[in-house]
């Protein structure tokens, strides 16, 4: 124990600059992050204002017991949540991924740092912004799109009337808003790949195709993995900011927008229930936990420098 104790406050002084340049981080996570987890006990109590969070009663599970009472209503925003989740995942990913590829085979300095600027900019641009900037585009009345449409001859589309076709919408604005953000740390792996692999790849007569397939993409697999497992880890939380600023309260495309986050917020509103918004958030929290260890169980099994731990 002393020995372990020397060790570290000789480490403590040798890396000290190193440590204070972590202090505001380790911080932020300690206030933000691991202190409010013992509000979690909230969602085992039926909550008081008047009484605070450790001296209301505890109930037992009986916050949990809204997974039955509108029970195809919840396995409607959970399938939702995970569908979703699915998507922007997947086609986030290989968007991001393409994206830090074609950026990277910029060779003109300047129109690269103008290309890296544009892509970003939407990932600063509010949800609410940019639920404005739909509705002007989707509006069945006065939308833009819908004005194209009716130049060729069609007939206006009821965008806010159909739910069909909003799971295309929301990853299409989830894309344009974060793809160009993501793209930053796969532009960073590949910066790390070794240049000599490339000039070995073009003696031989490869193509910028054939570098970009057989050198760079397997040289950023292990970045893609570790985003992949991170990203796994909140499969089970929808974007309240995104769904909520883009839909709103329109019942109409419940069907195929409303998340876990969503319905437990109208759920919150109307019934003023912390103790069943508190179980919901810890029943999340728990499935992503238990999905993050098994992808990784997985990922671990294939090939172990690729895995989180």
């Amino acid at each position: 124990m002393r020995r372990a104790a020397r060790f570290l406050s000789a480490d403590l002084v040798k890396n000290r600059f190193l440590y204070v340049l972590a202090l505001p981080g380790l911080v932020y996570f300690l206030l933000f992050c691991y202190w409010p987890m013992a509000g979690v006990v909230v969602a085992f109590k039926e909550y008081r204002m008047d009484l605070g969070i450790f001296g209301s009663p505890f109930n037992g599970l009986d916050n949990f017991r809204f997974l039955t009472v509108d029970t195809a209503s919840v396995l409607k925003a959970i399938f939702n949540t995970l569908f979703l989740n699915a998507l922007f995942i997947g086609i986030g990913t290989f968007l991001a991924v393409l994206t830090a590829l074609l950026v990277n085979e910029i060779r003109f300095a300047l129109f690269k740092k103008v290309s890296q600027s544009l892509i970003i900019l939407p990932n600063f641009i509010s949800w609410i912004i940019v639920a404005v900037f739909a509705y002007n585009f989707l509006n069945t009345d006065y939308g833009i799109l819908n004005g194209w449409l009716k130049g060729l001859g069609i007939d206006p589309v009821g965008w806010y009337n159909r739910a069909e076709l909003w799971p295309g919408i929301l990853v299409a604005l989830y894309s344009w808003k974060t793809v160009g953000f993501n793209s930053i740390i796969y532009l960073a792996a590949i910066a790390g790949i070794d240049q000599e692999q490339y000039e070995s790849a073009a003696l031989d007569g490869a193509s910028k195709l054939r570098q970009m397939w057989h050198i760079t993409v397997p040289g950023i697999s292990k970045t893609i993995i570790i985003l992949l497992l991170l990203a796994v880890g909140r499969i089970f939380y929808g974007d309240f900011g995104m769904i909520y600023g883009l839909v709103g309260d329109n019942s109409l495309l419940f069907s195929t927008t409303d998340v876990i986050d969503t319905y437990v917020y109208r759920a919150l509103r109307t019934l003023n229930d912390v103790g069943m918004s508190s179980a919901t958030g810890l029943l999340q929290s728990v499935v992503g936990f238990v999905l993050v260890f098994a992808v990784n169980a997985v990922v671990r099994r294939r090939d172990k420098d690729s895995a989180l731990f």
